[in-house]
């Protein structure tokens, strides 16, 4: 297959007004060195600030720049599939637009892509973030993990290289929910990390709040994992087993030293106990259930409202 373009490098954009004139010069410094045909595509996740404007005038300066404009807050995942979809490179690169991930590394990942492996991601070392952060991040990660049965590093993000075969395989998958990293481990292919320098946010804090962590979170685990309904069964099975043990011994001290159980204070809080646990496991089966509904609606997972270049 012929490519007209060599190499595409996307970004989603929110909040970042005061880092896409760097963004931009920096990746076409980089780029220029490395060949002629690359598009830089800056998808606009409909940020509250003054984004889409300077992407515009970014757009004047460079011919290679391309920008995408939301007609809604969709997430950074959507965001980077928007980006992929309109992408025309043989290779393509993702990356966040805080400018922790540097431009300057992408000749180290597109050269290890070249050995013939069609996804590499950048695996930050020294992570430049605060503790808050990297707690919160290594919790997210651990329990990610073990609710979807799958290995999860957190040095690794949104800094990848892909073969355009992986991209392809990617957008072949009709999840409504997408997180890549999941979707790298799902379509197979050689993969493999290299290690980044990463550097400290130039501007403002992340995007990425606790509340929007933990949505992405449970829609990934939703779409990715069946373990929580399984672990529901076995705190089922549990449960029907501590009380057959409980009513066993219950019954064995009324035989032995003829102890009444008197009074409705236990059996109120057995039944409070079991009601909460069925509530539960109903709510989780509830939230797959909506899940599935999403999904046969067939409808898309973002909408364009404009294009520049």
């Amino acid at each position: 297959m012929d490519f007209d373009i060599n190499i595409s490098i996307i970004s989603p954009v929110y909040k970042a007004e005061n880092l896409i004139d760097e963004l931009v010069l920096r990746i076409d410094s980089v780029m220029k060195q490395i060949t002629a045909n690359y598009e830089i595509i800056l998808v606009e996740d409909a940020s509250p600030d003054n984004s889409w404007g300077k992407i515009q005038e970014n757009c004047n300066k460079y011919p290679k720049l391309k920008g995408i404009k939301l007609s809604r807050n969709y997430g950074q995942q959507h965001a980077i599939q928007a980006g992929l979809d309109a992408s025309r490179g043989e290779y393509v690169i993702t990356m966040d637009c805080d400018l922790q991930d540097q431009p300057e590394e992408i000749g180290k990942l597109l050269n290890k892509a070249k050995e013939g492996y069609e996804i590499v991601v950048a695996s930050r070392k020294n992570r430049q973030d605060d503790f808050f952060k990297k707690f919160l991040s290594r919790a997210f990660y651990s329990t990610l993990g073990y609710l979807t049965e799958t290995k999860q590093d957190r040095t690794v993000a949104n800094f990848v290289v892909y073969h355009r075969k992986a991209v392809d395989a990617m957008a072949s998958l009709k999840d409504h929910n997408r997180y890549y990293p999941m979707l790298h481990q799902m379509i197979g292919f050689n993969y493999t990390k290299v290690e980044i320098e990463h550097a400290e946010r130039k501007d403002g804090k992340s995007s990425y709040s606790f509340k929007k962590r933990l949505k992405l979170g449970l829609d990934t685990i939703l779409t990715f994992s069946d373990k929580p309904l399984r672990l529901a069964v076995k705190l089922g099975v549990f449960l029907s087993f501590l009380s057959i043990c409980a009513a066993f011994v219950m019954i064995t001290l009324w035989i032995i030293s003829d102890v009444k159980a008197e009074g409705w204070a236990s059996l109120a809080l057995l039944i409070s106990f079991f009601s909460g646990a069925i509530i539960s496991v109903l709510g989780m089966v509830g939230l797959y259930v909506g899940r599935t509904f999403e999904s046969v609606k067939n409808r898309p997972t973002y909408i364009i409202q404009e294009k520049i270049n």
